[in-house]
């Protein structure tokens, strides 16, 4: 019975953690492994991607946007288009010329950046990353199950059961993935083209309704005339509540991120791939002016043609505008057909956001040494970001208007962070006038973003929740892999090889040594102090070994090896790592290797108190040298008999 439970929960164990499966070889979604420079698929099939994400804002967006500015609502809509045409727009066509692999702005920043603070930096907009993924898949859920819940056919059946719609459908979607999700272009070709010719035909239905009964025209202007004023007073509240209508710039980030699906020329190089970056800047722009013409369109019909009241919480315009016309105007059948386009995009939509949450992470934790082992497999990640959508699901109770602030933080973080960063490349490109129009348009964002914090802080909340569950994780994770040999491979030049084969010959012994002013007396002085310690005899002759720490806060890379001879007798291994303890002991084993023999290393103690030096190692790669080169070791080389040799005095 007991090995019968062994093998079920080690067959489970091993399901869970089957690496990337199915969705990472397959996969055709954001941050997805790359296609060849050349190859790919034609961009306005890549843009559809895009689009089951920002098309599918269409399902609440006017909604969101009566409830925000009322009979203002078109007004405020056409500032919001103004910038995302004139702002997000050429911010991300500089983003895709400058990470033409789909890497974003938050890789810009990156770039930008080093040392711990740039890792803390990138985690924190990997935050605000989480936070617009989540909500994008708990808002989308949310919107489709109203749509579900208010079609007449099926209103009386599901009243009240909108939080258990939601929640099933966040659970099949969990689900989806953790079987397998493959071939994501083609569904989405299909559902956006569905859901966007019906949406033309709501638009055009709206608008012969308002052209053949003129005064909901009339009812308007003098509505809004008579709340308002004048055209300034009307500029200036529309203006106010833009923050609120943020969520229509939602869809830019996903934009570039699937950059590496699209098809380029036959010219182009992986270093320089000039047809993909042309397609997708017709992607990012096509996509723009698309949606923009729907916003306006149909925040217009929707607030003249709607009963504001019907916006309201418990309206039945409540997060399904659209819809609502659909039904009134076009019937039941057809506002059925419309509701089920709308909610299998939404779904669809849910489905694109889990898939950038699972491949988002992996493209900078592991680099880090900031993920668990498990994290690499999708399954599950799969679980706990599901696990957490259930979460955010209950806190809002699945209802679509409250989610809109925290959605909208984390698309206004992420496109203010983009802004900043081509404002940083357009300056070390020396180009003047673009830099200051992207620094005008950032401050445009910035200030987007404050407002929108100020008056909805359930996104940052939910934001810094994330940030710091990030944060504590893979801080956690970092201190557990500490003592991982994290060098990827080890490259010697010439009289490196030289000094490794000669003391091959007899016994390879390396003296561990930190640079101070290299001079004759420093090698003299530690090599006798060397033999003292250890009793080492006199015609036994020594290689020093030297790191210099780069950058400590890099976990894995390379490391390179460059052998000199200094004051015409003493000599030199030169390493340059992120880790002392790390270079050292990925030194050993790679002389071990190639030369059958097993190496010697002498260290002397250091100084001051343990913990304290083991921060220092922690955080700057240095410290307590001598016992970690020891135990990282130890965890690389099981067999004691063949572990390379440490000796401290």
């Amino acid at each position: 019975m007991a090995t019968t439970e062994h093998a079920r929960t080690s067959r489970l164990r091993a399901w869970m953690l089957e690496g990337l499966s199915d969705m990472a070889r397959h996969q055709q979604a954001p941050h997805a492994e790359p296609e060849p420079a050349h190859k790919g698929q034609r961009w306005w099939r890549v843009m559809c991607l895009t689009g089951v994400d920002y098309f599918s804002t269409l399902g609440y967006q006017p909604g969101i946007a009566a409830l925000a500015a009322g009979l203002l609502s078109p007004v405020a809509t056409i500032v919001l288009v103004i910038v995302t045409l004139a702002g997000a727009l050429p911010v991300y066509r500089r983003v895709a010329e400058e990470s033409p692999h789909g890497e974003g702005s938050i890789a810009m920043l990156e770039r930008l950046l080093s040392f711990w603070k740039g890792k803390l930096f990138v985690l924190t907009l990997l935050g605000f990353a989480a936070t617009d993924f989540l909500i994008t898949i708990t808002l989308s859920a949310a919107d489709a199950s109203t749509h579900l819940v208010e079609n007449p056919h099926l209103t009386d059946v599901l009243h009240d059961k909108q939080m258990l719609i939601t929640l099933l459908l966040v659970a099949l979607l969990g689900a989806v993935f953790l079987k397998g999700f493959l071939e994501a272009i083609g569904v989405a070709v299909v559902l956006v083209g569905i859901y966007l010719t019906l949406n033309v035909v709501v638009v055009v239905v709206g608008v012969w309704h308002v052209a053949t009964a003129a005064h909901v025209v009339t009812d308007w202007t003098s509505a809004l005339t008579t709340e308002h004023g004048n055209v300034i007073a009307m500029v200036g509240v529309a203006l106010l509540v833009f923050p609120k209508l943020a969520l229509g710039l939602s869809g830019f980030e996903t934009g570039v991120a699937v950059m590496p699906h699209v098809q380029g020329d036959p010219a182009d190089t992986e270093g320089k791939p000039t047809g993909r970056i042309r397609g997708t800047k017709k992607l990012l722009t096509t996509a723009a002016v698309i949606m923009s013409v729907f916003l306006i369109a149909t925040s217009f019909i929707t607030t003249v043609l709607i009963p504001e009241k019907e916006f309201e919480s418990g309206g039945q315009a409540n997060g399904r505008a659209l819809a609502y016309l659909a039904h009134e105007y076009l019937g039941n059948i057809f506002g059925t057909v419309y509701d089920v386009s709308t909610i299998a995009i939404l779904w669809f939509a849910g489905a694109s956001a889990m898939a950038g949450l699972l491949n988002l992470m992996p493209r900078y934790l592991p680099r880090y040494g900031m993920a668990p082992h498990w994290a690499r497999a999708v399954r599950p990640m799969v679980i706990v970001f599901t696990l957490v959508a259930f979460l955010v699901t209950w806190i809002f109770d699945a209802d679509v208007d409250a989610q809109g602030g925290a959605y909208a933080t984390g698309v206004l973080v992420l496109i203010s962070s983009a802004a900043i960063a081509v404002t940083i490349a357009a300056r070390k490109a020396g180009q003047r006038n673009w830099t200051i129009a992207f620094a005008a348009i950032s401050v445009i964002f910035l200030y987007t973003t404050v407002v929108n914090v100020i008056e909805r802080p359930d996104g940052v909340k939910i934001g810094a929740c994330f940030i710091a569950g990030i944060i504590l994780v893979s801080l956690l994770s970092r201190l557990a892999r500490a003592f991982e040999l994290r060098v990827t491979s080890v490259t010697m030049d010439n009289m490196a090889e030289r000094f490794v084969r000669d003391v091959a010959s007899r016994r390879i012994r390396f003296i561990a040594n930190e640079p101070d002013n290299r001079d004759k007396a420093e090698y003299r002085d530690k090599i006798e102090q060397i033999r003292h310690d250890n009793d080492v005899p006199t015609p036994e002759d020594f290689v020093f070994v030297e790191v210099t720490v780069l950058d400590p806060s890099e976990f894995e890379a390379g490391l390179s090896v460059r052998g000199e001879v200094l004051h015409g007798r003493y000599r030199v291994l030169t390493l340059e790592s992120s880790s002392i303890p790390n270079a050292l002991a990925a030194l050993l084993l790679h002389v071990r290797d190639t030369t059958g023999c097993t190496p010697h290393i002498y260290f002397e103690w250091t100084e001051g108190n343990p913990f304290a030096n083991f921060l220092r190692f922690f955080l700057f790669g240095q410290g307590e040298v001598a016992p970690v080169t020891r135990e990282v070791l130890r965890e690389a080389e099981p067999d004691p008999a063949r572990r390379p040799r440490v000796h401290v005095g």
